[in-house]
């Protein structure tokens, strides 16, 4: 009878101490979950626009879907927008980087490249900047050198311009940006550069302000152009109906380089995923929490997601689904 109250006894004690032992583990675990939940909560990140439009956005939202998958809540985040005015921008820049903010996101070319003009120690991740090296926000895709890394949504004029020729051949392209902003302007020169090497024609005509989409298109309707060609520029885009609706009226397709100047009213682009760029961008950004430095984080061009197409730009030029000539998904905007 007493080896047996001691026997129990005995398993007693174990009992209580393994009990002892999973509250510790438990308390351990815990401890260090809001441990990490207190480090991100600590954290202020920033997100920076010079203009809103439906890609901008998207992108916007991509990133902030992005780091809420990495555990930022909305107590993290501080998105402003610049509403197109470089001064707002500037006092923008001034506030993020006066040390209280640990990294910047920035939306397209003007605020990446006014972070990195101010040579700040708050590192810049980029979204969306058609080309990087041009804007001078590195010297290197593979080597960032100015604090700055991120994604770059390259334009594939080439592949843009197969695509237009196989789905309505062109002898002469119009091609039409403000002449304001250099992500444009840029895409304007790869594809003069593109056209003259296939022997193509074009004329271009510049739009300063969105007033002057109206004229600009119908000049190049007047010199005989067969297709319209728009680079991402925010001027054009605020002036795209009218331009969309002299084209559909003349049977003139027009092409451009995002799947929402598509969902404005153009006809097709090969494009990305603008939610999708914004969640690389985060990727991309994890890279540096999690330790490594910027220049060791390679700046990453982003590929073709889609063929977007508008549906009643489509019916305008008298086209079906089956004559969009293309590898990709076709992804059916606006009607």
């Amino acid at each position: 009878m007493k080896k047996m109250r001691k026997l129990v006894g005995l398993v007693m004690v174990i009992a209580m101490v393994a009990s002892v032992f999973t509250a510790c583990g438990n308390s351990s675990s815990e401890a260090e979950n809001k441990e990490t939940q207190g480090e991100k909560s600590g954290k202020k990140i920033g997100i920076v626009a010079m203009i809103e439009n439906g890609a901008f956005t998207d992108m916007r939202d991509g990133i902030i879907e992005g780091l809420k998958e990495k555990g930022y809540t909305d107590d993290n985040i501080d998105y402003q927008c610049a509403a197109g005015d470089a001064t707002a921008l500037s006092s923008i820049v001034s506030n993020m980087t006066d040390g209280t903010y640990d990294m910047v996101f920035t939306v397209a070319t003007p605020p990446t490249q006014a972070f990195v003009n101010a040579e700040t120690d708050t590192p810049v991740f980029f979204c969306a900047v058609s080309a990087p090296e041009a804007a001078g926000v590195l010297t290197k895709m593979e080597t960032p050198d100015k604090n700055a890394t991120g994604t770059s949504n390259a334009i594939p004029i080439s592949e843009i311009f197969k695509f237009a020729q196989n789905t309505t051949p062109a002898e002469k392209y119009g091609l039409i940006y403000s002449g304001n902003e250099d992500n444009a302007t840029n895409t304007i020169k790869q594809a003069k550069e593109y056209l003259q090497k296939q022997g193509i024609a074009f004329v271009e005509k510049t739009a300063p302000t969105s007033n002057d989409v109206e004229t600009a298109t119908n000049a190049l309707v007047s010199e005989g152009v067969d297709a319209i060609f728009i680079p991402n520029d925010s001027i054009i885009q605020d002036g795209i109906a009218k331009l969309v609706e002299i084209c559909n009226e003349k049977k003139i397709p027009t092409y451009c380089s995002s799947a929402t100047t598509v969902a404005s009213g153009c006809f097709a682009t090969l494009a990305i995923d603008d939610k999708g760029i914004g969640k690389k961008t985060v990727d991309i950004a994890m890279e540096y929490v999690n330790g490594k430095e910027i220049k060791d984080i390679p700046a990453q061009v982003v590929g073709i997601d889609y063929c977007s197409v508008n549906v009643a730009a489509m019916k305008a030029l008298g086209l079906e689904k089956k004559d969009i000539k293309t590898e990709y998904e076709i992804n059916e905007l606006g009607e």
